[in-house]
């Protein structure tokens, strides 16, 4: 998922950098029109003066311990992409951006992790286990994984299921690094212990306030509650007790059967006084068949209500505003993330079928996130791009 902006407050060098980039005489920088051509200037100085900033760092890549004060110029560029940015099987995208490293990573079902410097060139990094936890359903796959900067370390959360299990549950990880290693903490919950058939699909997001909240829930009932501070457990102790405090947000009562016209893939961000629920909707997995799309929603709090731009609360079928959907290049477009670039600007990541494919693999693509004039988010034209685009900012540096 997204990066937990605390994170960024500790991290000296990010700190700075963010300052440099953001100031030229007072004035910040605005946000790209949705129709920028691919001749647009692809390359920003991070600068107050002088088309470089140097700066003195004390901090070492995360995977180093500091050896030495350097002297760098922090460059701020953009390259360009056409979809699909992976095209090989990369299912349930989510993923964070590692101001230490100065670097993307990202995660998907069966436990791959990709990184990318620059945004647009993703390549295998690791994988999030070497054998999958047994906690579960025997024969249970890793499914959705979802990490979140939370306390000084990344944690993880994912799903254990078999296709129809009757009882899939939600654990949680943790790595000093974004690319592992990743220690298992074992299970938050299963189905049957905390009353929500179809436990899969974490989601779970920072509030304002600091709190930490998880959403979850596939094709029934999406469902909210409070974890731990270091997001390490429930707060409610036990599967039993929050069984009692979950709140429904969106979707039927998890008692009703598989429903194609509720949701799953909840995800979750802040933006200008809101808190945006993501959610995907229609079949995942059909291959070219697969009717998958994107709908949001909002609300002030983050435990809801959650209403559409009709004001119909989300707790309801087949409701919520669109983001995104199929096109004549890809189908099956949905459960994605959003992670900012170093310039604050969010990128929409996603999986997608190749409408003229095999339909065996769900590809990773990525789309610039857009808000209309009263503040909905969406992607340009509502659908996947096959054209090519210019890529989220990031920063290179010139070491002397």
């Amino acid at each position: 998922m997204s990066y937990n902006k605390n994170r960024f407050r500790h991290l000296l060098m990010f700190s700075l950098l963010v300052l440099t980039s953001c100031s030229n005489d007072g004035k910040t920088s605005s946000p790209l029109s949705e129709h920028e051509s691919i001749n647009s200037e692809q390359t920003s100085i991070v600068t107050k003066s002088d088309d470089v900033t140097t700066v003195d760092s004390i901090i070492s890549s995360s995977e180093e311990e500091v050896s030495e004060v350097t002297s760098e110029e922090i460059v701020m560029k953009r390259e360009s992409y056409t979809n699909p940015l992976y095209d090989r099987d990369f299912p349930d995208p989510s993923g964070v951006y590692d101001p230490v490293q100065r670097a993307w990573f990202l995660y998907a079902t069966g436990g791959r992790i990709l990184k990318s410097t620059d945004g647009v060139t993703f390549t295998h990094a690791a994988y999030t286990f070497q054998t999958i936890p047994d906690w579960g359903t025997p024969g249970a796959g890793f499914w959705a994984p979802e990490v979140q900067y939370i306390g000084g370390q990344y944690v993880m959360y994912y799903s254990l299921s078999v296709w129809g299990d009757s009882n899939p549950g939600i654990g949680v990880a943790t790595a000093p690094r974004p690319q592992g290693p990743w220690t298992d903490r074992g299970k938050l919950f299963r189905s049957l212990e905390i009353g929500v058939n179809n436990s899969i699909d974490p989601g779970v997001f920072i509030s304002e306030d600091g709190k930490v909240y998880m959403i979850w829930g596939s094709m029934r009932g999406n469902y909210i509650v409070e974890l731990t501070s270091d997001g390490l457990a429930l707060k409610d102790a036990t599967p039993e007790a929050a069984s009692l405090s979950k709140i429904r947000v969106a979707g039927l009562d998890t008692s009703i059967s598989w429903t194609v016209d509720t949701y799953e893939a909840a995800y979750v961000r802040y933006f200008n006084g809101y808190y945006y629920l993501f959610l995907s909707m229609g079949t995942c997995c059909e291959g070219v068949n697969s009717t998958y799309q994107v709908v949001v929603s909002r609300s002030k709090s983050p435990t809801g209500p959650y209403v559409d731009h009709l004001n119909r609360e989300m707790t309801a079928r087949n409701v919520g505003k669109l983001v995104i959907q199929k096109n004549d290049f890809f189908v099956g477009t949905g459960h994605n993330s959003v992670i900012d670039d170093v310039n604050g600007e969010p990128w929409f990541y996603y999986h997608a079928f190749h409408k003229e494919g095999t339909g065996t693999s769900r590809v990773l693509l990525m789309e610039r996130l857009l808000f209309d004039d009263e503040g909905w988010p969406y992607v340009q034209g509502f659908e996947a791009s096959k054209k090519e685009r210019i890529g989220p900012y990031y920063f290179k540096e010139v070491t002397e």
